[in-house]
């Protein structure tokens, strides 16, 4: 119903991480939150209305600072836990305790208008911004994105992988899935993920991507893949550090490492030979640009593994400061105005 709602008011539709893959396809624009694509953020900064369904909007996406989230636009939200409605994020809210499918039932009977030029206005923003926050992480990702089939479940581990997949991976179809674990924080969850998922769609592909330091953590169910001939695609973002904790220390400790690069106590083995022992066929690419010559790997009913090598300094942006609420890195002024102007139009019309 979120689909045919959105495809017939056209109004925008953002996510948070957990529900990245409920708006993919031509209904992508971004997500919100620390590490949301700047867009998507930008146009909360902007915006009137905010329906929020099922989405709790914690600290990762309103801040330290509730007063400074959406600061222009009213509030409705929908949840079916009455505990997360417990608390107010904005002091005019209006809170719906309901099952979200009952919820859009509700705005499904409503007669609501087109918000087509709102939604072209966000589109363009999110155009002037493309060349912007975009690290070979990302790239990689939209590479993999674009060799998958329409609808695909995809599992995704947890460090800077998941936040580019969270900013990049926008899949053909609207069926598609994206297991992510969120604020869990589950290190190594991907492999697991991607073999239940397989299992339970009949030993249908299920897709893998993961980073050096998680992988590590499960590589042991490579065995599993391949005794139970599952036809799992494994993707390794291989920056050869622990990137979101080495990226804290470079950024806020000076460059005190520990356990997180090479020199400080971390390694990475040979992901190849390790999943030719097990019988899995594998390959390590020069870079992400090469996955087109292994097309063929990626819609067959064999398990495979790809070694995609990052740079070690890979980073992650744009991050929000929680103290400021300001977006690191910051932008050119001439750009954030262009932006800002784009997304105000709504309010000279």
């Amino acid at each position: 119903m979120l689909h045919e709602f959105a495809h017939r008011t056209n109004i925008p539709v953002l996510t948070t991480m957990n529900g990245v893959d409920l708006a993919q396809d031509d209904l992508h624009i971004g997500y919100i939150g620390t590490h949301g694509n700047r867009v998507a953020n930008m146009i909360l900064n902007e915006c009137d209305l905010i329906v929020s369904i099922g989405a709790r909007l914690g600290i990762r996406q309103v801040g330290r600072t509730a007063e400074m989230f959406a600061p222009k636009a009213d509030l409705v939200r929908c949840d079916i836990d009455e505990y997360e409605l417990s608390r107010n994020i904005k002091d005019n809210e209006k809170k719906f305790h309901t099952d979200a499918r009952d919820f859009m039932r509700m705005l499904m009977a409503e007669d609501v208008g087109d918000y087509s030029v709102w939604r072209g206005q966000c589109l363009e923003a999110k155009t002037l911004l493309a060349d912007y926050d975009i690290q070979p992480g990302n790239r990689a990702v939209e590479k993999i994105a674009s060799l998958l089939p329409a609808d695909p479940v995809v599992s995704v581990d947890v460090g800077m992988n998941q936040c580019w997949c969270a900013q990049s991976l926008v899949l053909k179809g609207h069926r598609g899935r994206i297991h992510i674990s969120g604020g869990y924080g589950t290190m190594g969850c991907s492999l697991p993920y991607a073999i239940g998922s397989c299992i339970s769609m009949g030993n249908k592909a299920s897709y893998c991507i993961t980073g050096d330091g998680g992988f590590q953590m499960n590589i042991q169910e490579l065995e599993t893949v391949k005794r139970e001939k599952l036809p799992i695609k494994i993707f390794v973002l291989n920056n050869r550090v622990l990137g979101k904790i080495s990226e804290t220390q470079h950024l806020e400790h000076n460059d005190r490492y520990a356990n997180t690069t090479a020199a400080s106590g971390y390694t990475v083995p040979d992901f190849c030979r390790i999943s030719e022992a097990y019988g899995i066929k594998a390959v390590k690419l020069e870079s992400y640009e090469k996955l087109d010559r292994y097309s063929s790997w990626i819609t067959d009913n064999e398990p495979c593994l790809f070694d995609i090598p990052l740079p070690e300094k890979s980073l992650l942006t744009p991050k929000i400061r929680f103290e400021t609420q300001t977006i690191r890195p910051e932008l050119d002024i001439y750009i954030v105005k262009k932006v800002e102007e784009v997304l105000r139009q709504q309010y000279l019309r």
